[in-house]
């Protein structure tokens, strides 16, 4: 055979060669890999290729580092983030959820009527957030609903979203609201939707609950609301974690409704979306008065012997149920 011959031969038997070592690797990349069963894996922001292999080997994703370099090489960027990885996924499925960025979607839920200083304490307790927040938002500032977020993003990040979704909500709220409300400002209808918010929880509530702090405002009444008492005495910081009594309604603080007439400077929690609305487009009535009626709702009146009477009838019930203080009318 001819030298010619020779290398030809030789080149094709490299060739054949090659492209068995191609086509072995491209069934291992889409064979099924280790994993017997999902696991969660961080890729920390800034990992190279081989840092990314070796935190998949470590974890049993895969079993060959270098043949996941190899084949990362051919895919495009892989982005960092929390992946959920399920049992017996292939080296090609993980390149491509890398290369997507489908990472894990996590979750934090605002509740309606938390202070901005218990919303900052729930966001310090989510381990997958990361950094601080330098200061306490102004109560009413934060919308409560669900967000949506990724492993490292920053709470202040979050708190952001919270603010911008309070702005927009309270934008279109404020443009759909009814004439002639006794106040003329959406930080005024904020402190009154605050102070519904943490008045009652039953959503059918919300608008008699308006109504009646209305009717209160247009007679030059005080609102003589419990929340803003708490308020006032734990410097809105959380609950109060006690009754409230008699000498507490003599604490001297503009946001203690019982010593000033009219809304306080501003709200004292952060109030949901259906408080907001009630606010706005309050229930119209003649009640002046509510009172606890022992089943978890409240019960109105419209002048004050028949709210004395709700109280007795409370107060009742405080006694059977050996708990509470003093009832004030509210």
């Amino acid at each position: 055979m001819g030298w010619g011959l020779r290398i030809a031969a030789t080149g094709l038997v490299a060739l054949t060669a090659a492209g068995g070592i191609v086509f072995w690797g491209a069934l291992r990349v889409m064979a099924p890999g280790p994993l017997d069963h999902a696991e969660t894996v961080v890729i920390p922001r800034g990992s190279g290729l081989e840092a990314i292999a070796l935190t998949l080997d470590d974890a049993g994703v895969i079993d060959s580092p270098l043949l996941f370099v190899a084949g990362a090489k051919f895919t495009g960027p892989l982005k960092a983030g929390e992946y959920a990885f399920p049992a017996g996924i292939s080296i090609d499925g993980i390149l491509e959820m890398m290369r997507q960025g489908h990472t894990v979607v996590r979750r934090f839920t605002v509740p309606e009527g938390l202070t901005s200083a218990q919303v900052l304490a729930l966001l310090e307790k989510e381990p997958a957030l990361s950094g601080e927040v330098k200061a306490v938002p102004k109560n009413g500032s934060l919308l409560p609903e669900t967000y949506h977020y990724s492993y490292g993003d920053t709470r202040a990040g979050l708190i952001d979203r919270m603010q911008h979704a309070m702005d927009q909500a309270m934008a279109e709220a404020w443009k759909a609201r009814d004439q002639n409300l006794p106040f003329d400002t959406p930080q005024q209808a904020l402190t009154l939707a605050s102070i519904v918010e943490k008045e009652t929880g039953i959503p059918a509530e919300r608008g008699k609950v308006a109504g009646v702090f209305v009717n209160r405002l247009q007679a030059d009444m005080k609102l003589q609301s419990d929340p803003t008492v708490i308020f006032a005495l734990t410097d809105g910081n959380g609950e109060l974690g006690r009754a409230l009594t008699r000498n507490d309604w003599k604490f001297e603080s503009p946001y203690n409704t019982y010593q000033v007439t009219g809304l306080p400077p501003g709200p004292i929690a952060n109030p949901g979306r259906a408080s907001i609305q009630a606010a706005l487009h309050p229930e119209r009535h003649e009640f002046l008065y509510f009172v606890a009626d022992g089943g978890g709702g409240h019960v109105f009146a419209k002048t004050l012997p028949d709210h004395n009477k709700n109280v007795a009838k409370w107060r009742d019930v405080q006694r059977r149920q050996n708990g509470g203080g003093d009832t004030p009318p509210e």
